[in-house]
């Protein structure tokens, strides 16, 4: 079988070294050129036709992002964006996952990182996911969609644990571009709280947040410590955490639990953990959404939502960036209805109308029998 080819774009030489070290380390992968800048990355996709880009940033000629427009318009290959863990540094990076870019790993220690090699193994994974990206079927974006300025969150009735639903979303590789497809066609009063894991590193999930808000009606924001569960708002799980619900030891509203515990698994936070503790405490009323990324974190969590009676959604082949988590919840059964990236705002929605109508027959019968 035929190496992966690879384009490494990062103006330091330093770094094109280190890089083109760590993707050759693997013998399925090899680095068939590098560019300084944009400038160049554009002629060398163009006469190179590599299958994957790494592609830094901030360089000069031209940067990353004016690169990253070119390479989509006039030959599309999977990118992957080499960031600085900044704030600066995250907004640069979900601006370039709108754009088209597949994935990003953030530069440990700033532009020039001397210890890049700490983020070997999973350069080396992205790249190899990257190559297996579909590009086909995702409507790139250059600036995300305006939402209302005002957003109206009802604070006043806090959830009732025992009668109110929540919705739960996994997403890895890809994610950004399909949650910016989801969450800003979700109506304001969606009647549910969203819970919500993406893979990725502590100090980019707040700047994340920050930017599905600025693109959705509904509110969303970072999850906190023991913060109260609200109809109608978004709680993204802060990188290097476990996020679950639990029950407030002050009443029965449902509340954020962010821990470091289990340890040892793949991934911080975790959908499969995220989606355990909603089957648990919420039962048929719990609403399991498992979008695009690599592995099969997750499949297990949908499953148990589906088995303790609850609504469960899979994005199918045709939008998945990465057709792995889905398609892992699909074959162990766990997926009720599968359904492109587009569609699945639409399905939540329908969910949610299918688990009031049944609360409302059941406390009918409740009513009747009583």
């Amino acid at each position: 079988m035929s190496p992966i080819r690879v384009l490494v774009v990062d103006d330091s030489a330093f770094m094109r070294r280190q890089l083109t070290a760590i993707i050759e380390s693997d013998r399925e992968l090899a680095v068939i050129g590098t560019a300084r800048n944009g400038q160049e990355a554009i002629e060398k996709v163009k006469d190179l036709e590599p299958d994957v880009v790494a592609l830094d940033i901030n360089m000069p000629v031209m940067d990353g992002l004016t690169a990253l427009t070119c390479i989509m318009m006039e030959r599309p290959t999977p990118c992957l964006v080499i960031s600085s863990l900044t704030q600066e540094g995250a907004l640069t990076t979900f601006e370039a996952l709108e754009l088209g870019a597949v994935d990003f790993v953030p530069k440990p220690s700033g532009t020039i990182s001397l210890d890049i090699q700490r983020q070997g193994k999973e350069i080396v994974a992205k790249v190899r996911a990257a190559a297996r990206a579909r590009l086909r079927g995702r409507r790139f974006r250059v600036n995300p969609p305006q939402a209302p300025r005002s957003k109206h969150v009802n604070m006043s009735l806090p959830l009732n644990v025992d009668s109110s639903p929540v919705i739960g979303i996994g997403v890895s590789t890809g994610g950004p571009q399909a949650l910016m497809e989801i969450l800003p066609l979700l109506p304001a009063d969606l009647g549910a709280p969203l819970l919500i894991v993406q893979h990725m590193p502590a100090g980019f999930t707040r700047a994340f947040a920050k930017r599905l808000d600025e693109a959705s009606v509904i509110s969303v924001k970072e999850a906190e410590h023991n913060e109260p569960l609200v109809a109608g708002r978004a709680y993204v799980a802060p990188g290097g955490y476990q996020m679950t619900v639990t029950r407030s030891v002050l009443g029965r509203g449902p509340v954020i639990n962010l821990s470091d515990k289990p340890r040892g698994l793949t991934f911080c936070p975790s959908a499969d953990v995220l989606f355990e503790s909603l089957a648990k405490l919420f039962g048929s009323r719990a609403l399991g959404v498992l979008l695009t990324g690599m592995g099969s974190d997750g499949a297990k969590g949908l499953l148990q939502i589906r088995q303790a009676g609850g609504t469960t959604i899979a994005e199918s082949e045709e939008t998945a960036t990465v057709f792995g988590m889905p398609r892992e919840a699909i074959q162990l059964g766990a997926a009720q209805t599968v359904a492109p990236a587009h569609e699945i705002a639409s399905q939540i929605i329908k969910g949610l109308s299918c688990i009031s109508r049944m609360e409302e027959r059941c406390g009918t019968i409740g009513a009747k029998s009583s």
